[in-house]
């Protein structure tokens, strides 16, 4: 459940669509950016990666972070420059993004679905 002190001040909602076959490829670097790149930063209180039901290479994400400031800084440094080099040979054409400020919601941890 979302709490009132989750203090996400700045995020979007990011559509990736990958080059045929590539959206696992896609996913993984998300994941690894998760693990050890920029989302791994304190700063950034939310990073929800989501596939297209319909579309294996359409990948979207989510994420909620404490200030513009705080997301910037965490995306100039040089692993954040090679996550978004790794995207570039990946990617179809440019991300489309949309603003979004998380006020509120749910997430419940559940077992990994089958693939």
């Amino acid at each position: 459940m979302f709490d009132e002190a989750m203090n996400v001040n700045h995020g979007f909602h990011a559509t990736m669509i990958a080059k045929p076959g590539q959206g696992d490829a896609v996913e993984r670097l998300l994941r690894e950016a998760l693990e050890t790149g920029p989302a791994a930063a304190d700063e950034c209180v939310v990073f929800l990666i989501g596939r297209s039901a319909s579309d294996p290479d359409v990948v979207f994400v989510t994420e909620g972070w404490t200030s513009a400031e705080a997301h910037a800084e965490a995306f100039a440094g040089a692993s954040a420059r090679r996550l978004v080099a790794g995207f570039e040979a990946l990617l179809a054409e440019e991300s489309r993004y949309a603003d979004e400020v998380l006020v509120g919601g749910k997430f419940t941890a559940a077992t990994e679905p089958a693939r």
